[in-house]
Order: structure tokens, then C-alpha cells, then sequence
């Protein structure tokens, strides 16, 4: 080591939590490179998941403070937050119709006019809604609810749809194919992962042999499905043909959120760990540990939404407050 007084340094910064240690303490040639942090002082409890909306926009759920964030990225600051939230989780925006959806642990779904944030609709899904997920094709919002349902909502009319599909345990995390008829869904509850055909009602349901499996992320292309799960802390990558496990390797703990980058074929999975584990696709059927990218305890939802107009590709991570700093965005430029 050439300036050990230095890293020792960097090192007691990091213990601190200090935001600036984490980027002086990354290689050049990293995958995600930590650029900037956008605070969020009023924050309280722990934060879950994301959506992107409107003219660079980003909606995060601060489910501990009952409250949907607006997060202004140009201006890297809170624009607004919506109250009046019991716990949110999940969120969705439909561009088309300008709609904000927001599902609520109280098992509620809310639905907000996204220019002026006024509340619209309330539909009662009795329990638990979770994730959400939008399909602009047929202007229809999926949910995850409850003991074991994915319904659906018309996002037009603001109506739930009669049909939906039974699953026996809570959805975590599912995936919708874009050129075919299947949704991918993590059941941890049951120790599977379902494939739904949405047009005939068909499940298939693979077990897993590891726990709580709850982000996953969807290759659709080479028709690999992406699951980490917590106990053991592992990605798992499935063929969505037959469900078969292809590959598995160590991941960081406690994650709630995974993406597939298509255009570089990595996946990154965020974790409370307080890392980011950025993995290499070489092919379908490969993988490889490509970093181990420092955040900060307890961030364990992130938003990733390709390239954003003209800008560099940005990873998203949210932090909860800590003892000694309040909450934020850490905000990571992706790196070729």
C-alpha cells in the first residue's frame, strides 16, 4: 500500500458514512461510479420502491413516513410529497393517462392526477399492495396484493378488472414480458417463482431451493429470469422455458430491488448489506461478479431506468436516516 495514512483515511470516513468516502474510494473503471446525492432531511423510516415519472421526475414510496416523494432530478432536490399515504410500497406511473398509482401495506390502492398530484380514486384491496406494475399495450395496471393475488386495474376508467390470477401466497416482485403472454412472480411464501399466461390463466410454478426470494429482473430476450434471494443471499438465473436454474452466485444480503441492464447485460442487485453487487452476462447461460460498489446501510430499493434523454445512464439508491445523517439519494453514473 503506497499512502496508508490516506486509505486509513477513506476508511474511518466510510465507517462514519460519510458519502464522499464512498466516491473517493472507487476505481475509475468501475461499473457505477457514486456522482452526487440528493437529500431527503424530512424523511423518516425505511423507503421502498421506485417509479420514473414525468419530465425527469422519479416518484419514491417512503413507506415510514407515509409518504410519496416527487424527486425534481434535474434540480436534484424533493419536489414534492404527496401525504396522506398509510405505508406506501409500490408505485406506477401511466404516461398515457397521466396517472399516478401508489399501493399501500393498508392494502389500498391510491390513484393521483401526475400534473397536479390531486387524489382521484381509492380502490380497497383489502390487504398488502405491494408491487405494481404498468402495461401501456393494454392501459392496464397490475397488482400484487394480499395473500396471493396479481388483479388488475384499468387505469382509463380507474375501475378493477373481475378477472385476476390466484397464486396462494403474497406476490413480491413480478415481471411482465412485453413481446409474450407471461408475468414472472416471486412467491418466497411458498419457496416458488409462478409463470402466469395472462391470456389463458395457465400458472406453472417452479421451486427454489433457497428463502425469501423477492426482487427479480427480466432478460426477455435471451429468456432469462433473474431472482435473488435472502437466505442465502444469492442471484439465481433462471430459463424461463423450463424454469431450470442455470446459474447461481453469491449476492448481497437483505436486497429489495434487481435490474437487468440490456444494453451493457449486467444485472444489479442493491442491498442493505450496504453494497451493490453489479453482475456480467457473457452469455445466456454465464455469469460472473463483475464489482462490489459501496453505498450505505440499510439501502436496499434503487431505480434504474436506462438512459434518460442525453444524459449518462444513472443508478438510483435510497438511504434511510441514520443516526448521524438524514435521508438520501445516492445517485451513480453507469460506466462502459
Amino acid at each position: 500500500m503506497k499512502n496508508p495514512e490516506r486509505h486509513l483515511f477513506i476508511l474511518l470516513l466510510i465507517v462514519a458514512g460519510g458519502t464522499l468516502a464512498l466516491a473517493q474510494g472507487q476505481s475509475s473503471d468501475a461499473p457505477l461510479t457514486l456522482t452526487g446525492t440528493i437529500p431527503m432531511p424530512h424523511i423518516q423510516g425505511r423507503i421502498d420502491h421506485f417509479a420514473l415519472g414525468p419530465d425527469g421526475t422519479l416518484f419514491i414510496s417512503a413507506l415510514g413516513n407515509n409518504t410519496e416523494e416527487v424527486i425534481d432530478l434535474a434540480g436534484g432536490v424533493v419536489g414534492r410529497s404527496i401525504a396522506g399515504i398509510a405505508r406506501p410500497q409500490g408505485v406506477a406511473y401511466a404516461p398515457e393517462v397521466k396517472k399516478i398509482f401508489v399501493g399501500s401495506d393498508e392494502g389500498k390502492l391510491y390513484i393521483f392526477d401526475g400534473q397536479w398530484f390531486a387524489q382521484l380514486a381509492t380502490i380497497d384491496f383489502g390487504d398488502d399492495v405491494d408491487n405494481l406494475r404498468y402495461d401501456p399495450a393494454a392501459k392496464r395496471l397490475y397488482v400484487g396484493y394480499g395473500e396471493g393475488g396479481i388483479a388488475m386495474v384499468d387505469v382509463t376508467t380507474n375501475q378493477r378488472l373481475t378477472k385476476e390470477f390466484k397464486l396462494g401466497a403474497h406476490p413480491e416482485s413480478f415481471q411482465l414480458e412485453k413481446s409474450g403472454p407471461n408475468i414472472y412472480v416471486n412467491l418466497p411464501g411458498l419457496k416458488q417463482v409462478a409463470a402466469i399466461n395472462r391470456q389463458t390463466g395457465a400458472i406453472t410454478r417452479w421451486p427454489i431451493q433457497e428463502e425469501s426470494n423477492f426482487p427479480m429482473a427480466l432478460d426477455e430476450a435471451d429468456h432469462r429470469l433473474f431472482v435473488v434471494t435472502r437466505e442465502p443471499p444469492r442471484l439465481l438465473v433462471l430459463d424461463t422455458g423450463s424454469g431450470h436454474v442455470v446459474a447461481t452466485l453469491p449476492c448481497v444480503q437483505d436486497s429489495d430491488d434487481l435490474y437487468y441492464d440490456a444494453a451493457r447485460k449486467r444485472i444489479y442487485a442493491v442491498g442493505g448489506e450496504g453494497y451493490i453487487s453489479v453482475f456480467q452476462q457473457q452469455d445466456a447461460d454465464r455469469y460472473r461478479l463483475l464489482a462490489k460498489i459501496p453505498s450505505q446501510l440499510g439501502g436496499r430499493t434503487a431505480g434504474y431506468f436506462g438512459k434518460l434523454g442525453k444524459g449518462f445512464d444513472r443508478f438510483y439508491v435510497a438511504v434511510p436516516a441514520r443516526a448521524d445523517h438524514g435521508a438520501e439519494v445516492l445517485i451513480y453514473t453507469i460506466q462502459d
